[in-house]
């Protein structure tokens, strides 16, 4: 692709944006402040939402559409512990065949409708061995081994910088609501999040390699979300929630069903932790 393909592909894709946001403006009463990304078998923190708008994603021009069954793929606009919040019932992955130009759409479209928090939760597989099965774990930072950035090509100067910092792309002051918020119970860990592509689980090898370079927890999404909503200058807080724990010298197969269950374990911790969490930030 020369740079005129590119600068076309740009247009189209900025128009496609702009198109879903304007939709977005006639259907929602009120932009929403805070945005919430619901992993998979955590959509439970959407039915606590005191609902004003319940859209499909297939309602929504240009959205993705999310395949993977446990995810619901559905928006959610209304209030939760007094602010107003928009929630994703459902992500998209690279793994599906998505570029992460689409996978990060949503977070785009509600950037340009004015929101500046991003509260973004994922089941993850935990690789620091003290971590247990329901634990969650706060995002302090993050590895990308994603082989695409969503923000490769041009760059629209109106929604980020070229070359945006991510020395704190998961913010302190949040993760303190975060701590100050749980009370510090046991399960509340903090660490390292590495994204890989998928969907084929890690190898022992995989799992080694992955606890050498630093990281604490694995998935497979995320770090795209969390990358554009840098570039479009949202404040992010990252919660996993540990669906399993990887030991590589102890491996046992790793089932979807396992990780779905486990996450749904932990479901009301996760709720209770992002209605406090809301609760504080006005």
């Amino acid at each position: 692709m020369d740079k005129s393909e590119n600068t076309l592909s740009l247009l189209d894709y900025r128009q496609k944006v702009e198109i879903a946001r304007d939709f977005l403006k006639r259907e929602i009463v009120r932009p929403p402040e805070i945005v919430l990304v619901l992993g998979t078998g955590l959509s439970g923190v959407a039915e606590e939402i005191e609902a004003e708008a319940i859209i499909p994603y297939e309602e929504i021009p240009h959205f993705p559409r999310s395949t993977v069954e446990s995810h619901r793929g559905r928006l959610v606009v209304g209030k939760l512990s007094g602010h107003r919040v928009a929630a994703f019932q459902g992500r998209f992955h690279y793994y599906e065949g998505y570029s992460t130009k689409e996978v990060t759409f949503p977070i785009r479209v509600m950037a340009l409708l004015g929101a500046r928090i991003l509260i973004i939760s994922n089941a993850a597989g935990g690789l620091d061995l003290s971590y247990q099965p329901g634990d969650l774990m706060l995002i302090a930072d993050h590895i990308n081994l994603i082989p695409e950035n969503p923000l490769r090509g041009p760059n629209v100067e109106e929604w980020g910088p070229r070359f945006p910092d991510l020395s704190e792309a998961y913010s302190k002051r949040l993760r303190i609501l975060a701590r100050e918020a749980s009370g510090s119970p046991p399960y509340l860990r903090e660490g390292v999040y590495v994204a890989v592509p998928g969907p084929s689980l890690e190898t022992p090898a995989e799992t080694r390699f992955l606890r050498l370079i630093g990281a604490d927890a694995v998935g497979m999404s995320t770090t795209p979300e969390v990358i554009v909503a840098n570039h479009a200058g949202l404040e992010v807080l990252g919660i996993s929630v540990i669906a399993n724990v990887n030991d590589p010298d102890n491996f046992q197969p790793i089932l979807l069903e396992d990780v779905i269950a486990n996450a749904q374990k932990a479901e009301g911790r996760l709720v209770e932790l992002v209605k406090k969490v809301v609760a504080r930030l006005g």
